[in-house]
């Protein structure tokens, strides 16, 4: 009952908002969009009627407005360092809303100046209207988001996106891409759940591997339960990660570049712009990559091709199109990852404990999985009225693995012989997997008043559609592996060997695998979804946000059979406060946000008979508030939040032996009665405090408790949950006169707090310590060339991460990176 009053109660409200005639008003709006003659971003540009306190700055896209005008005859300047500035005689009329488009061109003596002093806050770039869908400034929007910008991945010599989120709080890795058909991709801890990179552009964006680098314009990480503009298929409960990929610009222009570094690093990257007419209404971009590094274990490596062109279509002032293509081929070696015993008592509880030599791979270079990609993405935006604009927005996917996964897992319980070290036992398939999706999205987005008081309201629908077609084999085993002091007596038991048992070779693996069955499986699931979001301002100040989202997920299961078909409806609200105490400057906010997870029907198992189950969606809701800060003439941005999020309705499966173990499977049975509780803290500075000096700051604090469920798990910290400490530090400082201007050095690294990677109450505890990785570079730039040197891991730290699995990473790696800009 209580959804229904709300949906009445909004759908009156949004009937209201849409229906009510908007009167005009005597005071004038100056409008229209900056564009650049290079690749740089056109946002954050200064706009002023000289004389008078009216000015704007561009959002990401170049746009801007300049409201509340008097009419009269001004001087409109625009102004950008790097950037011949323009100045325009304007003449206001009572009611105007006057529109002036420019074009700014590098002024090449200036230009040089800005890349040796560095006088803007180059690594902020807050304005984005993916998080809200909305053009929100960030001191306007509830939620809170971290941007991660091209420009930071440039100067650290990013290669690879694990990286690159090292420079967002409250984000740390979890597990490595593995490649294998659905969930192949990365796994990250946000905010104590965990999530893969699915977004491109705020759409979905599928991928088996690891994404690449060369096409990122920034990459946000977006807090907290976002299901009400973003559905349930692809996110967390802790967020997700958005990333949004270079447009084509007006200009001829582009840039070249070159990366060698250790075990064998050679990466060459290429970006290219022009326009394709004479009015320059028809541009193309393409970024590209080729990538390939051997393994600094014994064994391994990654080889990758990626290319992205796009094209934007101006028709006319009302009529915009933007396509945006990516392809990405990937091979490489199953990484390293040693799964633990997650049935008996652990026998080892710490990597002291292990005694595992990370230069060990336990891999060959003959067995590989290749990844291959697909991701196209057209758009089309249309201004209805000065109040109203369309959005419409199509995105298809495609995601293979091919090829051979192998994983080693723990069962020295079974070899009770040995009482020193660890056994584990190798297992492999081979994978013919393809994930393909299809999202459509229409949007409407409207900037009006009613009396008094403006509402900013998205409303929006979006049909998803994901297959999956999986061909895999079975899995085998293929030998045994032993970490530990006493090899001999493994050997006693395996025979003689050096702690490895399979065979590593392609025709070995071809061999166990033979004619051996394949799976013939056809999955498919649709979800159609209606949404809206409407922020009310009731004074310049103070504003409200209040959404909702109607999701009804239809599930075929396996196509070839009606038994495992269900359907679900789920609703998700989002409400927030923001008040601006210092308009622009200073905010405090608050959220209510929710995010919710479609649950597939199980079937309990009692004495070997089967009964089916269904389940409710599963629901999370989130309460946060903190303040964001925008201050000293934009040298100084900063979050600072505290977030509780509760989960209810959790399922979760509990096992039991049956009363025939012998003849009779154990007995299995489903609840929907878990519970977890994550709480936080969170803090993000982003500062440019003297000329040539940026900075990026970031520590959070995540508490996270399983409160109900299987009783294996309940009271202790998730295992997904990462560590309780994260802090992550970049800071740049560029030479700005004198001998040495145009040189300059960055710093920083990553603390990661003490991570129990496996914690339950059968198993007991293994924890990957604490540890601080440190990087460092030199670099030199002018307007056409650029040089960079960079050591990651600067004091040869041996770093893991996992979940219920140990994952060795690099150690101290060299790279050298040089480019050169037309």
């Amino acid at each position: 009952m209580k959804y229904k009053f709300v949906i009445s109660f909004l759908s009156f409200c949004l009937f209201l908002l849409v229906s009510t005639t908007i009167s005009a008003q005597e005071k004038a709006t100056v409008k229209g969009k900056i564009t650049l003659n290079d690749n740089e971003s056109p946002e954050g540009i200064s706009l002023a009627l000289k004389g008078t306190r009216f000015g704007a700055s561009t959002d990401q896209d170049g746009n801007y407005k300049i409201k509340n005008v008097k009419p009269g005859t001004y001087t409109l300047k625009v102004s950008a360092i790097g950037y011949t500035s323009t100045e325009k005689k304007i003449t206001i009329k009572e009611g105007d809303e006057l529109t002036e488009n420019f074009n700014l061109s590098s002024n090449s003596e200036e230009l040089t100046e800005v890349l040796v002093n560095g006088r803007k806050n180059r690594f902020a770039r807050k304005e984005s209207q993916v998080v809200s869908r909305l053009p929100l400034k960030n001191l306007e929007n509830p939620q809170v988001y971290s941007t991660i910008t091209g420009e930071v991945l440039k100067e650290q010599v990013v290669t690879t996106f694990d990286d690159a989120l090292k420079n967002a709080p409250g984000i740390t890795q979890l597990w490595a891409s593995t490649g294998r058909g659905g969930d192949g991709a990365g796994y990250y801890s946000l905010r104590g759940f965990a999530v893969q990179p699915t977004m491109v552009n705020g759409l979905p964006g599928l991928t088996n591997g690891s994404l690449d680098p060369a096409n990122v314009d920034r990459i946000e990480i977006i807090k907290g339960p976002s299901g009400t503009l973003f559905g349930s298929s692809l996110i967390s409960y802790g967020g997700l990660i958005n990333t949004t990929t270079k447009k084509p610009y007006k200009t001829f222009g582009g840039e070249v570049n070159y990366t060698g570094g250790s075990y064998g690093l050679n990466r060459v990257t290429v970006d290219l712009n022009t326009p394709l007419n004479d009015k320059k209404t028809l541009n193309f971009r393409i970024n590209s990559a080729y990538s390939k590094q051997e393994s600094f274990q014994d064994a391994g490596f990654r080889e990758s091709f990626f290319i992205a062109p796009s094209l934007s279509y101006e028709v006319n002032d009302r009529l915009s199109f933007l396509i945006n293509t990516e392809f990405m081929s990937n091979e490489t070696t199953n990484p390293t990852m040693l799964f633990l015993d997650r049935s008996n008592p652990l026998l080892v509880h710490n990597i002291s404990d292990l005694k595992y030599d990370n230069k060990r791979s336990y891999t060959s270079n003959e067995l590989t999985l290749k990844t291959p990609s697909y991701n196209l993405q057209g758009q089309m935006f249309y201004k209805i009225s000065d109040q109203w604009k369309s959005q419409t927005a199509f995105a298809s996917s495609t995601a293979k693995s091919t090829g051979n996964y192998a994983y080693l897992y723990e069962g020295t319980a079974y070899v009770p012989q040995i009482t020193e070290g660890i056994v584990l036992n190798r297992y492999f398939n081979y994978q013919d997997n393809k994930n393909t999706s299809i999202d459509i999205q229409q949007n409407f987005i409207g900037d009006f008043k009613i009396g008094n008081l403006r509402n900013r309201l998205v409303v929006g629908f979006d049909y998803f559609n994901r297959t999956a077609v999986d061909h895999n084999s079975g899995y085998f085993g293929n030998g045994a592996v032993y970490i530990g002091d006493d090899l001999a007596a493994f050997n006693a038991i395996y025979g003689p060997s050096n702690g490895d048992t399979g065979k590593l070779t392609k025709a070995a693996s071809d061999a166990i695998v033979g004619n051996s069955p394949r799976n013939d499986n056809k999955t498919k699931q649709e979800v159609y979804s209606a949404y809206f979001s409407n922020v009310i301002n009731f004074t310049p100040a103070l504003s409200a946000m209040v959404s909702l989202r109607a999701d009804r997920f239809i599930n075929s299961g396996d196509v070839s059979t009606d038994a495992d078909n269900y359907n679900q409806t789920a609703f998700s609200p989002k409400f927030g406060l923001v008040y601006q105490p210092i308009i622009d400057k200073v905010s405090l906010f608050a959220n209510y946000m929710n995010g919710f997870a479609n649950v597939a029907p199980g079937a309990d198992r009692v004495e070997g008979i089967s009964t089916p189950r269904t389940f409710n969606p599963e629901h999370a809701n989130q309460f946060e508030a903190g303040t964001k800060l925008n201050i000293f003439k934009d040298k100084v941005y900063a979050t600072f939040s505290y977030y509780d999020i509760k989960v209810s309705d959790q399922v979760y499966v509990v096992e039991t032996p049956s009363s025939d173990p012998a003849n009779i499977p154990a007995n299995q049975t489903s609840y929907q009665n878990g519970g977890q509780h994550n709480k936080g803290f969170e803090a993000e500075i982003v500062s440019n405090p003297i000329n040539g000096l940026n900075i990026i700051l970031g520590y959070s604090y995540n508490d996270s408790k399983l409160t109900a469920g299987d009783h294996d798990f309940v009271g202790f910290r998730p295992e997904s949950a990462g560590p309780y400490n994260l802090a992550n530090l970049w800071a740049s400082y560029k030479f700005t006169n004198g001998t040495l201007r145009g040189f300059g050095l960055g710093l920083g690294g990553n603390y990661v707090g003490d991570n129990k990677i496996m914690n339950r109450n059968t198993a007991g505890t293994f924890t990957i310590h604490e540890y601080a990785a440190l990087n460092t570079s030199l670099f030199y730039s002018t307007e056409r060339f650029s040089i960079n040197l960079k050591v990651n891991n600067l004091t040869n730290e041996q770093i893991y991460d996992g979940w219920s699995t140990i994952h060795p990473k690099d150690p101290r790696t060299f790279a050298a990176s040089f480019s050169y800009k037309f």
